[in-house]
């Protein structure tokens, strides 16, 4: 699947969001006045921020209205309905931090719950394309729920969550690419099984479906060198788990050392987006010759 910047900034940047809003309606850290209104600031921006960018990806973003209209099926509607639901509970529970210094745990709780669902309805958009074997498993939930609350835990500065929750995340990466290597092979897809023509003999391809390029080409087949995306996921794995661990590790680590963790983990994250959606392969690259 061809890697869009748009979908590689929502995913990175609403999952940070949201994983911070998770954080601030805990109750950690606690805070009230002007603190709070900076956190809610970069969580609402990171968050509101990163679903917009999402919108770039449609093909007519003024239609991204319906999205709200196929929640009984679709999770990318289920998504909407739940983004807008924590930002709305989160907004209040912020608005009487912010102006009244008042913390209503209930509301609070009530809004971590819905901003941790958008962020299971986000992955499970992904997770349920059987076309994308890769994607087709619960690594992927888990994977992107982890990241969402390391990255939340960074920037609420909460040191021993964050430690165990980045450490966690980057297992969890770990296995997500180990398991993913293997699931197109396994998932048993082939050009005859995909044209139903496997019992009249060795089906292949006599030539490509056609000499351009079109959607399917631009948006679903991507191939990535072995030895490229290695090197990539080293960069993401210390960028984005062990560089951010072990900075906030560091005996007395102060606002500078966390704000590099945060930075590191950022720019991280987006490498391991990128790879997500670059190592995606689609069943309909075996039409193209693109998948064995």
């Amino acid at each position: 699947m061809h890697p869009s910047p748009s979908v590689i900034i929502f995913t990175t940047l609403s999952g940070l969001g949201f994983g911070l809003l998770i954080f601030l309606g805990l109750g950690e850290p606690v805070v009230t006045a002007w603190t709070a209104f900076w956190f809610f600031v970069i969580a609402y921006a990171l968050s509101v921020g990163g679903l917009l960018s999402s919108t770039l990806h449609l093909g007519h973003p003024e239609r991204a209205l319906k999205a709200f209209t196929q929640w009984q099926t679709s999770w990318l509607s289920r998504e909407a309905w739940a983004a807008v639901a924590a930002l709305l509970v989160m907004g209040l529970y912020a608005f009487l931090a912010v102006f009244f210094g008042l913390r209503v745990a209930a509301l609070g709780w009530l809004g971590a719950a819905l901003s941790l669902a958008t962020v299971v309805a986000t992955a499970m958009i992904y997770t349920q394309l059987r076309t994308v074997p890769r994607w087709n498993h619960m690594l992927t939930p888990l994977h992107m729920v982890a990241t969402s609350l390391a990255g939340g835990a960074l920037l609420a500065g909460q040191i021993t969550p964050a430690s165990v929750l980045l450490l966690a995340a980057g297992m969890i990466q770990v296995g997500h690419w180990s398991v993913g290597d293997t699931r197109f092979a396994e998932a048993g897809h082939t050009l005859a099984s995909a044209t139903g023509l496997g019992g009249r003999g060795t089906v292949r391809a006599f030539e490509p479906p056609h000499t351009g390029t079109n959607y399917l080409l631009t948006e679903m087949v991507h191939v990535i060198g072995r030895k490229h995306a290695l090197k990539l996921r080293a960069i993401a794995l210390a960028l984005g788990y062990a560089l951010p661990l072990g900075l906030i590790l560091v005996p007395g680590a102060g606002h500078l050392l966390g704000g590099l963790a945060v930075v590191s983990h950022l720019i991280g994250i987006f490498v391991s987006r990128w790879l997500f959606f670059a190592e995606a392969e689609h069943v309909v690259g075996l039409y193209y010759g693109k998948r064995r």
